[in-house]
């Protein structure tokens, strides 16, 4: 018990001082205002977000992602999340800092409004990717996922990204980020310790089989 003791002295502190991944809780008034965006609002906001989201969300490079037929409520959490500091990006990080609740809100919900991109069927092997989708990987304890992003890849309501149509290197570049700890606003560390058991190749399969449904 002498030795156990200071060892509960010590971690005390390390909990005691954590901080949480994304301020953001998920109360029934907040789904509630989310989900009462304005999406005439939204739309004229979105006018600022053309450039690298493109006109109707699907984006025009890469390197930046499609929002359109995106989750609100996600969008919403990211937006908060940029402006709190808890995800990082010169650029998105400055533009949510001059959002409000309201602005946010009505972003997602017309984002949320618009089809997602129709991309054409890859003519690659994305079989790794399919099985770890479909099955997960038991050996590396990976669930499915499709349990949390569904089988379309059209994500869930709560806070579940929507990932078909989405631009496969914007993909794995997020997935990248979760792996090497960048982005950290994924609550109770889900993707960290998921894409920390991928590898790059299945990380890069993913984003391809992700890019391609409709």
């Amino acid at each position: 018990m002498k030795r156990i003791l200071p060892l509960i002295l010590c971690i005390i502190p390390a909990f005691a001082v954590a901080e949480p991944a994304s301020n953001m809780v998920w109360m029934p008034e907040t789904l509630n205002f989310v989900k009462d965006g304005n999406i005439k609002k939204g739309e004229q906001l979105a006018q600022s977000c053309a450039g690298c989201h493109g006109e109707k969300g699907i984006s025009p490079m890469g390197m930046f992602p499609s929002l359109a037929g995106q989750t609100a409520n996600y969008t919403y959490k990211q937006l908060r999340d940029y402006a709190d500091g808890k995800r990082e990006n010169p650029m998105m990080s400055s533009i949510a800092a001059g959002l409000s609740e309201q602005d946010s809100a009505d972003l997602a919900a017309w984002f949320q409004s618009l089809p997602a991109a129709q991309n054409k069927a890859s003519q690659e092997d994305l079989s790794k990717a399919i099985s770890l989708v479909d099955k997960g990987n038991g050996k590396k304890i990976l669930p499915p996922c499709f349990v949390c992003h569904e089988s379309s890849g059209k994500g869930q309501k709560m806070d579940t990204p929507a990932l078909a149509g989405q631009q496969a290197e914007y993909t794995e570049a997020t997935l990248l980020e979760y792996k090497n700890g960048t982005r950290h606003n994924d609550l109770y560390s889900r993707m960290r310790v998921i894409a920390k058991q991928l590898s790059d190749a299945e990380i890069k399969q993913l984003a391809k089989y992700y890019q391609q449904l409709k």
